[in-house]
């Protein structure tokens, strides 16, 4: 069960790299701009520095949990649980403020957030039950 919680952490982390990718490398172009429905690329760029900046904050969040995985792969289970539950929690953290603070966004929340929701909750059971 383990290794289904560090599946799933990494799974997250691969989205959270892929929206750092469209919000700090892609974040002018047409399709990322229908994706995060944004109408023109004039707002686009008014917007860029911003997106630029949360990018990244997603990129942190994903190597935070990759860091665990390997860690606990590794055999330093302490350190690399923390950091797992750390970068998951604090993903599905993000995914509760964006449908709290709107809830138009709830499609892109529960994207942002299932996964990382799945890391912990099957990772704090394979730790319960460990």
């Amino acid at each position: 069960m383990l290794i289904a919680g560090l599946v799933l952490a990494a799974a997250a982390a691969a989205f959270h790299v892929f929206i750092f990718a469209l919000e700090s490398l892609k974040w002018t172009e047409p399709e990322t701009r229908r994706i995060f429905g944004v109408a023109s690329e004039a707002d686009a760029v008014t917007m860029k520095q911003l997106a630029f900046n949360q990018g990244f904050y997603n990129l942190f969040l994903a190597l935070t949990a990759l860091l665990g995985v390997g860690l606990v792969i590794v055999g330093a289970a302490t350190v690399g649980l923390t950091l797992v539950f750390a970068g998951t929690g604090m993903m599905l953290a993000a995914a509760l403020v964006l449908i709290l603070s709107d809830r138009s966004k709830a499609r892109a929340a529960i994207m942002q957030g299932t996964l990382p929701l799945l890391a912990v909750v099957v990772t704090a059971i394979a730790v319960s039950i460990g």
